[in-house]
């Protein structure tokens, strides 16, 4: 089931832009060393079955497809978001230049036009992802923020949670947080629920909570991770969160307003957390049907959503994976690591 193999190893190193000036710099095509062994049933549109995206000149931390599955973007500690192009030579075209230290999350909006970044500068931002420039400058929490996380429908707007214990909501269209709310631990993760009146979160007390922005207050907690919640993801159908955490499991929670039994639907382990004490985010495939997160031991892990088992564990990486995401149209996993590199990587349909 590994595909991440040397042998088998397609290689597209985007090179470093040189410009510090503009916000983005369109690049020239990189020449790309495409190795591929004969043979190998292909099931997606990848040039290669694995491709390695290099440029970034730190660990990286944070990583997306578009919704439309054209492209993808990675945020790193080198302070900078990198576009690249999912199909061809998955060119790097455009790099996002402004926040002044790591930046620890993106997120692309549903429409795939914009996207939201965080970073350690203690800033949100907006980005026009098309032209390359910062629609929106989001400043307020006083510490690192952690996790961004947009509205998948209704009013476009944005959630953020940081080291402050502060979670804000941002509206494009209004200057300063529309909504702030104050936990009493850092928040290491947020997601919108799908309805936008709760937002989820997540951070150091160990404990999910799902706030009532019409409140403004929390309507549930949700207990079961021993260590720091280090990611959310909110399932396709809206139903259902992901949350990793530091005490080595992943688990999977029934958020809808009424449960019956325990909301904690499902634990998966196998992957791990060590001292660098990443935040390890997790992942859904489109269908609902398999999860995803990455690991201390450089592997990728994709479980069965229904059974709790492992169905893949996928080298390549040579350091702490931190991120990864399914594409939303095809069998391709993508995932972004602490040794500075992305890999894009077929898996099997069934």
């Amino acid at each position: 089931a590994a595909f991440f193999s040397p042998s088998k190893m397609a290689m597209v190193e985007g090179k470093r832009p040189r410009s510090p000036t503009g916000e983005m710099i369109i690049q020239k095509k990189p020449k790309s060393g495409v190795m591929t062994a004969a043979g190998i049933e292909r099931t997606s549109n990848l040039t290669a079955p694995i491709m390695q995206l290099a440029g970034h000149g730190g660990e990286v931390l944070s990583f997306r497809f578009s919704p439309d599955g054209k492209h993808c973007a990675s945020g790193s500690h080198d302070k900078d978001i990198f576009l690249w192009e999912v199909y061809g030579d998955c060119v790097n075209y455009g790099v996002l230049k402004g926040h002044k230290q790591a930046v620890l999350e993106v997120a692309w909006t549903p429409d795939s036009v914009n996207i939201w970044s965080c970073s350690a500068d203690k800033l949100v931002f907006l980005w026009d992802a098309e032209t390359g420039k910062r629609i929106k400058k989001c400043a307020g929490h006083s510490s690192f923020v952690n996790s961004v996380c947009p509205t998948r429908q209704g009013v476009a707007l944005g959630c953020s949670g940081s080291d402050d214990g502060v979670i804000k909501i941002w509206d494009p269209r209004v200057r300063g947080a529309v909504t702030s709310l104050n936990d009493l631990y850092q928040v290491t993760a947020v997601q919108f629920a799908d309805d936008g009146d709760r937002v989820f979160t997540g951070g150091l007390d160990n404990e999910i909570k799902i706030w009532d922005l019409r409140k403004e207050d929390v309507a549930l907690s949700m207990v079961g991770h021993t260590d720091t919640i280090t990611g959310l993801r909110l399932s396709p159908d809206g139903q259902m969160l992901l949350s990793n955490g530091m005490d080595n499991t992943l688990r999977m929670w029934d958020t809808r307003p009424f449960c019956e039994g325990s909301r904690c639907k499902m634990v998966f382990q196998g992957h791990m957390h060590n001292f660098e004490k990443q935040l390890i985010r997790p992942a859904w495939s489109p269908s609902g049907d398999r999860v995803a997160a990455g690991s201390a031991d450089k592997m990728v892990y994709i479980w069965d959503a229904k059974t709790g088992q492992i169905r893949y564990k996928l080298p390549g990486h040579k350091a702490c994976v931190n991120d990864v995401d399914f594409h939303p149209h095809e069998p391709i996993i993508g995932s972004g690591s602490s040794d500075k590199t992305a890999f894009l990587g077929e898996i099997q349909v069934n």
